[in-house]
């Protein structure tokens, strides 16, 4: 079973930035789609940002221009580094494939942005 492990979050004041890192096993970090997923209270998970394994990104509307994915193949991660951090962007965030089907959903990182 893929086991993905999300670490990085914090508390963090409105207009501050956080930085996400998730572990992924080596045997598929460079054959799969790999992306960041968020969920807040009474909310559906929703995909973030996305990044393909030639590098290609993608990001939700509403975080364009704050958040950065990358991969790192020396270390099979992916991060998300987030700048300008608004109180919305309160959750529990999760990596995993981009696809139809998805690894077992990890513990996630819970990142709060309040002052």
């Amino acid at each position: 079973q893929v086991q993905l492990v999300e670490s990085g979050g914090g508390l963090v004041q409105p207009g501050g930035s956080l930085t996400l890192s998730c572990a992924v096993p080596g045997s598929i970090f460079s054959i799969v789609p790999l992306g960041w997923y968020r969920q807040a209270p009474g909310k559906q998970r929703e995909l973030v940002a996305s990044i393909t394994t030639g590098g290609t990104t993608n990001y939700l509307d509403s975080v364009k221009g704050r958040f950065t994915i990358s991969r790192d193949s020396s270390k099979n991660t992916v991060s998300l580094q987030m700048n300008s951090l608004a109180p919305e962007d309160t959750a529990v965030y999760y990596c995993n494939k981009v696809g139809a089907s998805f690894f077992a959903w990890g513990q996630g990182t819970q990142v709060t942005v309040s002052s």
